[in-house]
């Protein structure tokens, strides 16, 4: 398929896609299956007797075959930038986020010698600024919530890593849609990160690293279960709740002890000592806002919806068809 016939195929298919609605019962079940978790800092321990956290190894076990795979003669710099992003070399990285590594364990030491272990990945926002304004629609939401990236049409333009509070999707250049449309301009590649291991979720099925915690620190339920729960184990230890409010809301829920202000002041003292790429390992500042939650974000919101709806639309009519060819 060459350029001029997939934006043949795409216009066609998002034309076709403007008279599909989504009936209301249908919405309504939507809300009744979304999904959240709890990810509890009492009972992590980073899993120090391995040599890498068991979260983490699952992550990596369950998606390694969609993890990217660029060609030497695709690596080439985001025009007209003199840089580009390529994370092949150091795919055994587990101390970070990165097209590699989905999720990663952060240990904290804070004020009074105790050590916090903070599991990090995608926090799958309520209202998801990185879906929101994503210029190509290629960020989706599965009915049980989990935000998910189509690394097969995604541009890896970073709208998404500038847009999410935490910076989470990470970017590998010389992959996807990029290498068939725009070759000369190949590093633009692809972002990744968590999807919440949607395909699971959607089989009434626990994602791998809730498998695998040997702690039960990371809990997966119905997000209204969720979230009572939640609130129930910090009144219970007069501790504090992560992700209730933050960004508009999200279905990831930490608790934790120790308040996230100290926690988010010792890792931002730790990232002052290293040379490494901030990106990679987020913040957790509390109360912090969504892109959305200002007219700047909304406004751009507003202008990009109708564009990545349509695009997006399309994509899926188009993988439908496609699909239906396949099966012929």
């Amino acid at each position: 398929m060459d350029r001029r016939d997939f934006f043949k195929r795409v216009a066609v298919a998002s034309a076709a896609s403007a008279v599909l609605t989504v009936p209301a019962a249908q919405a309504r079940d939507r809300a009744s299956r979304k999904m959240g978790s709890i990810i509890d800092l009492t009972r992590c321990d980073g899993c120090v007797h391995l040599n890498t956290p068991a979260c983490v190894t699952a992550c990596r076990d369950k998606n390694a075959g969609r993890f990217p795979e660029p060609e030497e003669r695709f690596l080439q710099d985001y025009w007209p930038q003199d840089f580009h992003e390529d994370w092949s070399s150091e795919r055994d990285r587990t101390d970070r986020l990165t097209p590699y590594n989905w999720t990663f364990v952060e240990r904290v030491e804070v004020p009074g010698g105790e050590t916090v272990f903070v599991p990090r990945r995608c926090m799958h926002c309520d209202d998801a600024a990185c879906q929101k304004l994503c210029p190509f629609g290629v960020i989706g939401k599965s009915e049980e919530g989990a935000v998910n990236i189509d690394t097969e049409f995604c541009m890896g333009g970073a709208k998404c890593r500038a847009t999410c509070p935490w910076n989470i999707p990470q970017r590998q250049a010389g992959v996807g849609l990029y290498t068939k449309l725009l070759p000369k301009l190949a590093g633009g590649g692809s972002m990744y990160k968590c999807d919440g291991c949607a395909d699971r979720l959607a089989n009434d099925e626990k994602p791998a690293c809730e498998i695998e915690c040997p702690r039960d620190a990371i809990t997966f339920g119905p997000i209204d279960e969720i979230k009572a729960e939640a609130k129930r184990r910090a009144e219970a230890i007069g501790g504090h709740l992560y992700g209730l409010d933050e960004a508009g809301g999200t279905s990831t829920i930490y608790i934790s002890k120790v308040p996230f202000e100290v926690i988010d002041r010792a890792i931002a003292l730790d990232k002052a000592h290293t040379q490494d790429d901030l990106p990679g390992r987020p913040h957790m500042r509390p109360e912090i806002q969504s892109s959305l939650q200002n007219a700047g974000g909304l406004f751009v919101a507003s202008v990009l919806a109708p564009i990545a709806g349509a695009a997006a639309a399309g994509i899926a009519v188009y993988k439908s068809r496609q699909k239906e060819r396949d099966d012929a």
